[in-house]
């Protein structure tokens, strides 16, 4: 499903304003892909990504074209782990949100 320019624009505004919202965006993510639920993470990551950083931004901090990382976060993107916490690990350092895993 396509997000409309409205929604992107509000995702965008509040994740600039709002801390806690940006850390809940990159949280959700992580915890949906590993919970195997891949294609949402995925989606939320992206959503995160076009939030804070941009694409543009990314691929100058993680050495890979733009089009490419657009690619690894579409539907039918596969990333492999290497480039997946290489990209989540930048946008922590990025974003100044900082992930812990804990065992439940």
């Amino acid at each position: 499903m396509a997000l409309t320019r409205d929604f992107r624009d509000t995702i965008k505004a509040r994740a600039a304003s709002d801390a806690a919202f940006r850390a809940a965006l990159l949280s959700d993510a992580v915890e949906l892909l590993l919970s195997g639920d891949v294609e949402t993470g995925k989606a939320v990551l992206r959503d995160f990504i076009n939030a804070t950083v941009g694409f543009e931004r990314l691929a100058e901090l993680v050495g890979t074209p733009p089009k490419s990382l657009m690619r690894m976060f579409s539907a039918k993107g596969n990333p492999r782990a290497d480039n997946l916490f290489g990209i989540i690990s930048r946008l922590q350092q990025e974003t100044g949100v900082h992930l812990a895993v804990a065992a439940a």
